[in-house]
């Protein structure tokens, strides 16, 4: 890795001003993270990991401070994001696989039943943001993780709107950056690369500290750039520089989700720079990794470099002053042998720490860095908008001029086209989430509540002032009862039970 690394972007010329409004229906640009922090990214305060392209979108378009994911996990997180209904509304509340039995060599079983691989579906016939963005005339791809259904089901990406499909259909799959196969649309297509079921260790008598040791774990097909590839290759066939026929492509990488691998120069600038580490035991259902802390680095910086080629693309193909660039994460980093989010603060100023990220509703789980870049549009800035994920299908939907389904969300267009005047905020925003012993939440102005442990029978509002405690150290419910009764009123309003095809995602509110 070297200084060329930062390839589109640190030339951008500064925004002289910010448009009225859109002249055309924007292409849209959609750069999913999945686990990555608050933190973990240089315009929101990281100091380890080099991230020049995605700082320079930030520098020059609005970068969201008080922006939340749906759910603190992925497939709810995500379903949120399609229908635009948070998740007291919503059909998926957490990961839920079709086929279930947490063995890392069901892999097997999956290569051999196709049906067998997946997660829960929607239900057939949903609408969703790519189907919207169809009807409005839009050319739609997802290049990434879907999370969202199994093969055979009705909620396969391209039968929930979206043209193109490339990635893995099967979250389970996506812990994995060397797989079998991939799924282009809704077949199996090879990588080149064998099966190594999550878990594997090494070989019997290698020395664990030398890095030869791990070289059985790379193999040919790198997913992150095999999705590159397919992404690129849409836009340019898609790219109408005349604006008459936009395209959104949502592209949602597993990175830096574990298992963590890179390859091996990019890991090694790391390692020069942080300095040697030790290898990683305490690896579950992952694989052991000799630099950890270096390679979660490096695939941040390896998706960074791609999106800074895919400004240039842009660019070149003459549609990127037409083009909404989104960058954003599902949910908090998680905490694992190949997740080192303590070493790198990937919380930034959130507490972050096993219980306090991923799968919680502390501020560490669910806020999420989120910038907005449109050349011409949108002014450099900061803003505090209260928002959440179901937000995206109310605001895509006014940039493209057509009607949302039904939806939870706040179209934040006059946020981002600079009139703050116009834009009409959250009362409150609400969680819930059945898993981790069951969680209720809220937010309300600088006030940050939540239940935890609903499913033991506890109705406790812990109740935090995150403008003066942002790390939620200090629980004032008892000071604020007023504030607390509000937030059971939100939490009763916005509640409602689940279809009940899964009855895990059951859960009630506690009762007073």
């Amino acid at each position: 890795m070297n200084k060329t690394k930062n390839i589109a972007l640190a030339a951008l010329p500064l925004l002289a001003s910010c448009h009225t409004g859109a002249a055309q229906q924007p292409n849209i640009v959609f750069l999913l993270f999945d686990d990555l922090g608050y933190g973990d990214l240089g315009c929101y305060g990281q100091k380890i990991i080099e991230t020049p392209n995605i700082d320079a979108l930030a520098a020059q378009g609005l970068r969201f401070t008080d922006m939340y994911t749906a759910c603190p996990l992925s497939a709810p997180s995500r379903c949120s994001i399609m229908t635009g209904k948070h998740s007291g509304h919503s059909q998926i509340r957490f990961n839920q696989s079709i086929y279930e039995t947490g063995r890392p060599e069901d892999f097997e079983v999956f290569v051999a039943d196709s049906t067998k691989e997946g997660q829960v579906p929607m239900l057939p016939g949903t609408p969703t943001l790519a189907t919207m963005l169809k009807g409005a005339g839009y050319s739609t791809t997802m290049v990434g993780k879907w999370g969202l259904g199994n093969p055979g089901s009705e909620s396969l990406p391209n039968k929930m709107g979206f043209d193109y499909f490339y990635g893995f259909i099967c979250q389970r799959w996506a812990h994995q950056y060397y797989p079998p196969f991939l799924y282009e649309n809704d077949r199996r297509v090879p990588t080149g690369n064998k099966l190594i079921p999550g878990g594997t260790p090494l070989d019997e008598g290698a020395d664990p500290y030398d890095i030869h040791s791990y070289d059985k774990y790379t193999q040919v097909g790198y997913t992150p750039d095999l999705m590159y590839d397919k992404l690129e290759k849409f836009i340019e066939e898609n790219a109408d520089p005349s604006g008459r026929k936009p395209f959104i492509a949502m592209w949602t990488t597993t990175v830096p989700h574990s298992a963590v691998q890179a390859p091996a120069d990019e890991v090694m600038h790391y390692v020069n720079k942080i300095g040697d580490e030790e290898p990683a035991k305490d690896y579950g259902w992952y694989y052991p990794n000799r630099y950890p802390h270096a390679t979660y680095a490096a695939m941040i910086t390896h998706i960074d470099t791609q999106l800074g080629k895919l400004v240039q693309k842009l660019k070149d193909l003459g549609v990127y002053e037409n083009t909404l660039i989104i960058v954003t994460s599902d949910n908090g980093p998680a905490s694992n042998g190949n997740s080192p989010m303590e070493f790198f603060k990937s919380g930034g100023p959130f507490k972050c720490r096993k219980g306090w990220g991923k799968s919680s509703l502390h501020e560490g789980g669910i806020r999420m860095p989120f910038i907005a870049f449109w050349d011409g549009h949108i002014s450099p800035g900061v803003s505090d908008y209260m928002g959440q994920f179901v937000d995206l299908m109310p605001t895509f939907a006014e940039l493209a001029g057509v009607k949302a389904p039904d939806n939870d969300g706040i179209s934040f267009v006059p946020t981002l086209l600079g009139k703050p005047a116009k834009q009409k905020q959250h009362e409150y925003l609400y969680w819930e989430f059945p898993n981790s012993k069951g969680w209720v939440g809220v937010r309300y102005g600088k006030w940050k509540g939540f239940i935890k442990g609903v499913r033991n029978g506890n109705n406790h509002f812990e109740l935090y002032d995150l403008s003066s405690d942002p790390r939620e150290k200090t629980d004032v419910s008892a000071e604020h009862p007023d504030i607390v009764e509000r937030m059971w009123k939100f939490a009763e309003a916005s509640h409602e039970a689940p279809d009940g095809r899964y009855p895990a995602f059951n859960m009630d509110l506690p009762v007073r």
